[in-house]
């Protein structure tokens, strides 16, 4: 499945990048999440995320373990391709 996340780094972990994307990637491979881009952005985020993640749960996992290690926050938004639109209005 498919996660959009939306990413606010807390103002302790700006200048300790490396640090937080070495302690970020090792959960995520923990997990079985995979990221498929990255992007910063100027704005009410500072990051967006495309990852792919097994299933809810592990997503859910990374987010509350993201939140807790004081890294910033996360808004996690599930993606949905177009096959899985159509599949979705075929049963309307």
């Amino acid at each position: 499945m498919k996660y959009v996340l939306l990413g606010k780094l807390s103002s302790d972990w700006m200048t300790r990048q490396e640090e937080r994307l070495a302690g970020a990637k090792a959960k995520l491979a923990d997990l079985g999440i995979t990221i498929d881009a990255v992007y910063y952005t100027q704005g009410e985020y500072d990051f967006v995320d495309i990852m792919d993640a097994p299933d809810a749960t592990a997503m859910l996992a990374f987010s509350v373990w993201y939140g807790q290690q004081g890294y910033g926050s996360l808004q996690t938004l599930p993606a949905f391709d177009e096959a899985a639109m159509a599949a979705a209005l075929a049963k309307l």
